[in-house]
């Protein structure tokens, strides 16, 4: 059974990294694939709060992962925001919108479901 979810997660991975790669190459206008800089912002600052606010679980010191999980939302809004602006201002086409919001609606899926797959705990931030 884990071995066919890694295969459907690599799978889902690989098609939404293929349609951003494929709304850039299309109409042979990059700016789409800025939009591969917020998947690879997004968990950094869950990260790097988790393991600063790893030993402070209380309440006094929960801010500190609640500003993680503000930024990494931030980026993940981003990610859907940009295409969105980027066709808003007429520097990419509208198939090259729609092939980056499900590229990127792929590879967020992916990330979420392997967070509920093989996630340590119940806490399903991203």
């Amino acid at each position: 059974m884990t071995m066919l979810v890694i295969i459907g997660l690599a799978f889902l991975l690989a098609s939404g990294i293929l349609s951003v790669i494929l709304s850039c190459a299309l109409d042979n206008n990059w700016l789409p694939l800025l939009v591969v800089l917020t998947y690879v912002l997004a968990p950094i600052p869950n990260a790097l709060t988790k393991r600063v606010g790893s030993d402070l679980f209380q309440d006094e010191g929960r801010g500190i992962l609640e500003t993680g999980y503000f930024i990494t939302s931030f980026f993940i809004v981003s990610g859907f925001g940009l295409p969105l602006v980027l066709n808003h201002s007429k520097l990419i086409t509208d198939h090259a919108m729609i092939l980056s919001l499900v590229g990127g609606l792929l590879i967020y899926a992916t990330i979420v479901m392997y967070m509920r797959v093989f996630g340590r705990r119940q806490d399903l931030y991203i």
